[in-house]
């Protein structure tokens, strides 16, 4: 792949970055406001934590006054904002791979950053589960409501890559360093 091309890949892969950002943020919403989206007898869609917590319960998140709506859109999207953040920091490492910064310690850092943002995601998921929970059941009577916690292959996973992400950021920063100091001696 001549340069050029990889810069195109690299512009498109960027556009692609903030599609996934919107359609991941307005998906989310959807599941709430048009909880039968959720529903198998619907499209059956879903998406992370908002798929965990409306799977089986899309009858009842249909009749949720607003504000407990609102409240799990909000819940929900804690996550979602920090995964948003990565890929936003991706989307930024893609772009300065098309301006053809391949070892620059700026680039270094949006992938740290991407890393970061991961492991965060992973952790604010967890966190927000077992509150969503709560917030869903919160009108069932005592003895019906949740209080879910999940930890799955995924969650282990994800927290792997973002470990590797950040490993492969520290190593790219100091071949970044090598390379500037490289550079001036010739």
């Amino acid at each position: 792949m001549i340069p050029t091309n990889l810069a195109r890949f690299s512009q498109r892969m960027a556009t692609i970055t903030l599609g996934l950002i919107v359609v991941m943020l307005l998906l989310n919403a959807a599941l709430w406001c048009f909880p039968s989206l959720a529903s198998p007898q619907g499209l059956g869609l879903g998406f992370a934590l908002t798929d965990r917590q409306l799977s089986d319960r899309t009858d009842v998140v249909a009749l949720f006054p607003w504000w407990q709506t609102l409240g799990g859109l909000l819940l929900s999207s804690v996550p979602l904002l920090a995964l948003t953040v990565g890929l936003g920091h991706l989307r930024r490492l893609f772009q300065r791979y098309a301006s053809g910064e391949y070892f620059s310690i700026d680039a270094a850092l949006c992938l740290g950053k991407v890393g970061k943002a991961v492991a965060l995601w992973v952790l604010l998921d967890f966190v927000c589960e077992p509150l969503l929970s709560l917030w869903v059941t919160m009108n069932e009577p005592q003895g019906e409501r949740l209080f879910t916690i999940s930890l799955t292959a995924a969650t282990f996973v994800a927290l792997f890559m973002a470990a590797c992400i950040a490993i492969i950021a520290r190593i790219l920063r100091e071949a970044s360093a090598v390379n500037s100091e490289n550079q001036t001696f010739v």
